[in-house]
């Protein structure tokens, strides 16, 4: 089985699927035509951002965290088993949801 190990300053998100959506007088909206979802679980991080000197500055978000993140950020993808995830880098997160 594929498992995706991000690099350096890039993480990888299992985004929450969208729920179905209805207008107020009842009719179901298709998935085609939904907004995409911005939020979704950090499952990998890369080992940190990598600086001009050499160094490598740790992410600030961790395996486990919800991010919210812009809606066309990041690349998507596949793997055989056909789970879709969404791999970033920690630039393109725009905030960690405390629950």
């Amino acid at each position: 089985m594929a498992k995706l190990k991000p690099l350096y300053d890039k993480i990888v998100v299992k985004v929450e699927e969208p729920k179905e959506q209805r207008t107020p007088s009842g009719i179901i909206i298709p998935d085609a035509a939904q907004e995409k979802p911005q939020v979704g679980e950090v499952i990998a991080v890369g080992q940190g951002r990598l600086l001009q000197n050499g160094e490598i500055k740790p992410l600030q978000v961790k395996v486990g965290d919800f991010v919210v993140f812009n809606k066309y950020a990041g690349t998507e993808v596949e793997l055989e088993t056909g789970e879709k995830y969404l791999v970033l880098s920690e630039d393109e997160v725009l905030a960690i949801l405390e629950k």
